[in-house]
């Protein structure tokens, strides 16, 4: 499946479970000795009461994270085309908590991403007090960031042309860099108007892909923070659109954008 570009492989465990350990999921993702994809989303019972499903997702090297808005999209399309719901809405456990998703009359997907975090120690990041933007020191200069968690933890730092951007070498250093223990996803907005950005994501564990969905929302809020963004943001990845709405700290983040399947097939793993 994909969505604005982001591709996953998603395997129904929800049916039959299914056990897939590190080195098996790097081996499915992997672009020429298995199928290809940034990250890899199992579909499975939840426990919980009220709760239509769990979601786990998985990064191509192996690693489990604890969110994926991109993935969330293809994820209720998955489950409603496959028949394993028959809701529009649907609530979703995934590592970082409940999140709601909704397909539209007209396909589109919008989730409920919940509130952004910009507490440091909640990121997790490494500060002495809640900052709007940090300079973080790389191996040969130095960046202001903007540090938010998504569900998941993300780096912002603003460009002027995200095609001119050094993303292949920045990227590396801010996903390690010390200050963020669990690493980071590292995102270069450029800013088109008050309403539109362009984004180009290093996401932690799989490189730079052609969207990413938390990263969309972690950018659009950091900019609405900062004063030179206002909802709704339509943000223009590589692989496609999202809109990003958001009315203000402790407020949830609505994300709306496509989904599909690109095609079906087994492998033995």
């Amino acid at each position: 499946m994909q969505g604005a570009g982001n591709d996953f492989v998603v395997v129904d465990g929800f049916s039959a479970p299914i056990s897939l350990n590190a080195s098996q999921i790097k081996k499915i993702a992997n672009r020429n000795f298995g199928v290809g994809c940034d990250q890899l989303l199992l579909v499975e019972k939840t426990t919980l009461p009220n709760v239509d499903f769990k979601y786990r997702i998985f990064n191509a090297d192996g690693g489990e994270v604890e969110q994926c808005g991109n993935g969330a999209r293809c994820f209720v399309r998955f489950v409603v085309d496959k028949a394993l719901t028959y809701k529009k809405e649907i609530i979703v456990e995934t590592a970082s908590g409940l999140i709601t998703l909704t397909l539209q009359h007209d396909g589109q997907v919008t989730v409920n991403m919940g509130a952004p975090n910009f507490e440091p120690a909640k990121i997790p990041f490494i500060a002495d007090a809640r900052q709007s933007q940090y300079l973080l020191k790389l191996r040969q200069e130095q960046l202001s960031i903007c540090a938010v968690s998504m569900g998941n933890p993300h780096a912002v730092t603003l460009v002027d042309d995200v095609d001119t951007a050094d993303v292949a070498t920045l990227g590396p250093q801010i996903e390690s860099h010390a200050n963020f223990p669990q690493r980071v996803n590292a995102g270069f907005m450029q800013i088109v108007d008050a309403h539109t950005i362009r984004l180009r994501v290093y996401e932690r564990g799989s490189g730079e892909t052609l969207a990413c969905g938390t990263g969309a929302c972690a950018a659009a809020v950091s900019g609405i923070m900062l004063g030179l963004l206002q909802s709704p943001v339509l943000v223009h990845a590589r692989g496609g659109d999202l809109t990003v709405a958001w009315n203000g700290e402790g407020m949830p983040v609505m994300m709306t954008g496509s989904a599909e399947i690109v095609f079906e097939g087994s492998i033995t793993i």
